[in-house]
């Protein structure tokens, strides 16, 4: 594939529950390299932007392709890792079992495991540095080490495109550090779109930025300005705008060197 063709095209795409606008007139590209952090308040689109991209949900109006094909039929192409991972934590499964999940054929309830798919498995694991807790109980893992677990599950499979949906709500701030450097890394050789609430990340990880409010602003940068908080991004009254709070963060700090 042409490293320029974007590998997701999002063209006019609106999407509604039971008549309710969700998503409105929304094009997107995103293309191979891509760090893309997607930040807006709750009920803006964000999740429902992403199953779109996975084909779990059909756009209203619009075209989504990925990899050149019409999502359902790419999403083989795409790891995803949703922002609530339903495993009972009370069930004795290990991290090796979790990440073997990642193998099941889409529309199969089982498939024999092989040794070629152990490997992969184990692969993954090592990659999000948790090869040595491979046979450990995921209730017995700390947060951030059972999302490593849920990230080498989407890795198996070895996707173009990582999606993650808020992966450091329930990770402790220094794992949250330790997270997205491993993102980073894992950039060098995959595309990765993550919903996230925390905007100093965005800063310091991400290569570019979405606004999402029913309809999207994309920015090429991680900078965040006032003109952006005045003109790209509408919060509605009951929400408080995320780029308003570090907007309003960076003007107070700035006022404290100017007054000491």
């Amino acid at each position: 594939m042409n490293m320029n063709h974007p590998i997701v095209e999002i063209r006019n795409v609106s999407f509604d529950y039971s008549g309710e606008i969700v998503l409105q007139d929304v094009s997107l590209d995103i293309r191979q390299g891509d760090f893309i952090a997607m930040i807006g308040p709750n009920g803006g689109g964000k999740t429902t932007l992403l199953k779109l991209i996975l084909g779990l949900l059909k756009p209203n109006r619009g075209t989504i392709r990925v990899m050149g094909e019409p999502s359902r039929k790419a999403s083989h192409h795409i790891g995803y890792v949703p922002q609530n991972v339903n495993i009972n934590r009370s069930f004795p499964i290990t991290a090796m079992d979790v990440v073997m999940m990642g193998k099941l054929e889409p529309g199969r309830q089982w498939k024999r495991q092989t040794a070629s798919d152990r490997r992969d498995a184990m692969e993954a694991l090592d990659r999000m540095e948790m090869a040595p807790l491979a046979d450990r109980k995921i209730a017995e893992l700390s947060g951030g080490q059972r999302q490593r677990v849920f990230i080498a599950r989407a890795l198996v499979t070895q996707p173009q495109l990582l999606l993650l949906d808020e992966p450091t709500a329930s990770i402790d701030t220094k794992g949250q550090t330790d997270f997205y450097k491993l993102l980073k890394e894992l950039n060098q050789d995959i595309t990765i779109l993550v919903v996230c609430h925390d905007l100093l990340v965005i800063s310091t990880y991400a290569k570019s930025m979405a606004c999402m409010n029913r309809r999207l602003h994309y920015h090429d940068h991680n900078d965040i300005t006032g003109d952006m908080l005045q003109s790209m991004y509408a919060c509605t009254v009951e929400e408080v705008c995320p780029v308003e709070l570090v907007t309003q963060f960076h003007q107070n700090s700035f006022d404290k060197r100017v007054k000491g």
